[in-house]
């Protein structure tokens, strides 16, 4: 009997020891966690703050439910108990969540429950746990998205966690960003200045403007900061120059963008005003039809065909090539024929006409904006550098230099374009040897408006389609025309790449109007030197 009491005595004892091994080392942990949600109901600020670096270091995938509630708003305690729970709005009650289960306790008014604030510093300390969260995430997106996070934050405690990332990371993009986050994070910990200096030279590899940002943050730190100091400001200053070399190939670029617009939209006009030598004021309602196709096109195609939306501009540039043409056409043998040689009259006509083509389209689809999408070849960007060039933006770009070759091989080595030239350089001549100007002109005037429905085509890819559209395009079609030089084709290309170009590095300086307007002056001021623009037609006719 004595033997056994002295081993119930010992089992007794030894209960404990045998209940925490048998534990699951899930449920210690789940208790450990639990433990540290409730700490955040309880201290200031700083305290809340520290909570949230020890519920990070967990590496616990429930936390990043936990702190973006306290981001948002949604944690609260329950002022009985003091527990804390993840909210959900549930009419005039809340419904409780448990933070680590995530399971629901039922539901409680507002009344019985306080809210946990948060203030600025610990937004910034949850934001940057939750950026330490997920950069061991195996999806590389959300893993370069953390280390971005941790990159703007700039916290030192996430260091550690960087180092883990780092040395774990297959992806050559994901530990570049990886690397930059943690040399952001070294220059504002307590690391030696040897370290910090290689942070910065990892910085400047990185040359953007955060990068800038953060370099001149050091730099403007005085001058008795000693080394790293010193080399930040370096740094900042070779940044600095390879941001504004970059900003020059950024603004020609998006000028020959802007210029290739204009192109579009003049080309056609170049064709009739240089033949004609009509003002045709509607000439932007053809970009307008053009555009318009697009999106009835588009339309018919999503409501019989969706698995075509990819193809539907190769639909759409030969059908509003053939409608914007034979309304020019029609133009011409109705209205134009009858007012050669009365360029007053020729541009009130065209005027009124634009206005009913306006009410035509506004009465047909309406007065608001109309969606025309983008296939998916024309979707996203390419990055160089620190440029962002959009696809849609680099199609038109090919899409003007090939309208213009096109346009240019027909003129040059058709027997039509014999036809125009002919008609252009000596209209009296052209007639006398046997050439049908009058069929000429209409097939010129519906050449011209057929490529101004091409370019609306173009223009629906980067605007929104209304009946205004070629309102805003007319103006610098003409100018376009006048600088360059009156009927020539390359006056027409130099003409809107020019004005395209100037425009763009005026527009920093001067705000978009101001700088239309000054590219205007400077225009008419060119005019009165070479009345005939860059290029000028040659020929007895034109001569005289």
């Amino acid at each position: 009997m004595i033997v056994i009491r002295r081993f119930q005595l010992i089992a007794l004892a030894l209960l404990p020891l045998v209940a925490l091994v048998l534990t699951p080392p899930s449920a210690a942990h789940a208790d450990t966690l639990d433990a540290l949600v409730q700490k955040l109901a309880s201290g200031g600020f700083s305290a809340r703050a520290k909570v949230v670096d020890e519920l990070a270091a967990t590496g616990d995938e429930r936390v990043s439910a936990v702190l973006e509630a306290l981001q948002g708003g949604d944690l609260f305690t329950r002022k009985s108990d003091k527990r804390v729970f993840i909210t959900r709005s549930a009419g005039d009650e809340l419904t409780l969540v448990d933070p680590i289960s995530g399971q629901q306790a039922g539901t409680a008014p507002k009344s019985a429950l306080k809210k946990i604030r948060v203030n600025n510093r610990l937004r910034r300390a949850i934001r940057a746990a939750l950026g330490s969260l997920t950069l061991l995430n195996p999806d590389p997106a959300k893993r370069l998205a953390a280390a971005e996070a941790v990159f703007k934050s700039r916290d030192a405690n996430a260091l550690a966690a960087l180092d883990t990332a780092i040395a774990k990371e297959t992806n050559a993009g994901v530990k570049r960003a990886l690397e930059e986050a943690r040399a952001a994070a070294l220059l504002y910990s307590d690391a030696p200045e040897t370290e910090k200096i290689r942070a910065i030279a990892v910085l400047q590899t990185r040359g953007d403007r955060d990068a800038l940002a953060l370099l001149l943050g050091l730099a403007g730190a005085g001058k008795d900061a000693g080394a790293v100091a010193e080399v930040a400001t370096s740094s900042a200053a070779v940044i600095e120059r390879n941001l504004a070399a970059w900003n020059t190939v950024q603004n020609i670029i998006y000028g020959v963008s802007l210029g290739s617009v204009l192109l579009l939209a003049a080309i056609g006009l170049a064709i009739t005003f240089g033949v004609m030598g009509v003002i045709n004021m509607a000439h932007g309602e053809m970009v307008m039809l053009g555009a318009y196709t697009t999106f009835t096109v588009q339309e018919i195609i999503r409501l019989s065909a969706p698995e075509l939306f990819d193809y539907s501009l190769f639909f759409a540039l030969p059908l509003a090539f053939m409608i914007a043409g034979a309304v020019g056409i029609a133009i011409e043998r109705g209205i134009i024929r009858w007012l050669y040689g009365r360029p007053l009259e020729t541009l009130l006509a065209t005027w009124g006409l634009s206005l009913i083509l306006q009410q035509a389209i506004r009465s047909i689809y309406g007065p608001t904006n109309r969606e025309v999408g983008n296939p998916s070849w024309m979707a996203g960007s390419l990055e160089v550098g620190s440029l962002t060039l959009t696809y849609n933006r680099l199609w038109i770009i090919v899409f003007s230099i090939a309208v213009f070759a096109v346009l240019l091989l027909i003129l040059k080595h058709t027997r039509f374009g014999l036809q125009v030239r002919a008609v252009t350089q000596n209209r009296e001549m052209a007639g006398s040897m046997g050439i049908r100007t009058g069929r000429v002109d209409a097939l010129t005037f519906g050449l011209g408006s057929g490529i101004a429905g091409i370019a609306g085509v173009a223009l629906s890819q980067i605007d929104n389609v209304s009946p205004n559209l070629g309102q805003a395009y007319i103006i610098d079609s003409f100018m376009v025309v006048v600088f360059g030089g009156v009927g020539n084709l390359w006056g027409t290309l130099v003409g809107a790449m020019t004005l395209g170009i100037a425009n763009k590095f005026l527009e920093p300086f001067t705000g978009a109007v101001l700088g239309k307007i000054l590219v205007l002056v400077m225009i008419i001021l060119f005019i009165q030197k070479r009345p005939r623009g860059l290029f000028a037609l040659k020929g007895r006719a034109v001569e005289a």
